[in-house]
């Protein structure tokens, strides 16, 4: 069970209307390791995971949701203001004439979300890695996406985002440290 409060996770702000760094945030809202990605993957992976851990997966994919929600917030406010001129000179023309400035899941080089970019092995301990890895590309992609804006007010957002990649990172690896503490206890049936 959600409970859905009316406002971000963490304030968006941006400074100026800049399509050229919406198109590099699109990966995180339609990529392969973006956040839509996540929150699905986690979500699904809980059914197939030791009890002990189905609560963080739930917590953190949860969490994936509101990080979409302001990565979808950033773009709007990125192009809400770009002529059609501007968001052709950003790489975002196709985008443009097929959506005008809605948001669609695809990645940063317009190639449309796919289902396939949600493992899930069944294998507590290889979903859990491949978790972390998510996490770590997703950090790292945040921290190039900073390096290519000079919008301090954005950096702020991305900054955020990064670091809770981070802690998500902190938490899955404690997950498996907990996996290979229940595999190695003696069972007796």
């Amino acid at each position: 069970m959600w409970i859905y409060q009316k406002k971000l996770q963490y304030p968006v702000r941006v400074s100026k209307c800049d399509p050229r760094v919406a198109r590099y945030l699109v990966e995180q809202y339609g990529g392969a390791d973006g956040e839509l990605s996540a929150a699905l993957r986690y979500l699904n992976q809980r059914y197939s995971i030791p009890d002990k851990v189905i609560g963080l997966l739930t917590d953190i994919g949860t969490e994936e949701f509101a990080h979409l929600e302001m990565i979808a917030t950033m773009i709007y406010k990125l192009t809400k203001d770009a002529t059609p001129q501007q968001m052709e000179a950003a790489g975002l023309g196709d985008h443009y004439v097929i959506h005008d400035n809605a948001l669609f899941y695809n990645n940063a080089s317009g190639v449309p979300w796919t289902a396939a970019y949600i493992q899930a092995k069944g294998d507590p301990l290889a979903d859990l890695y491949e978790d972390i890895a998510a996490e770590e590309k997703a950090r790292a992609t945040y921290q190039w996406i900073i390096d290519m804006t000079d919008d301090v007010d954005l950096q702020d957002s991305l900054k955020f985002l990064r670091e809770r990649e981070i802690v998500h990172a902190m938490r899955f690896k404690e997950a498996v440290e907990m996996i290979k503490a229940d595999r190695e206890t003696k069972k007796v049936f």
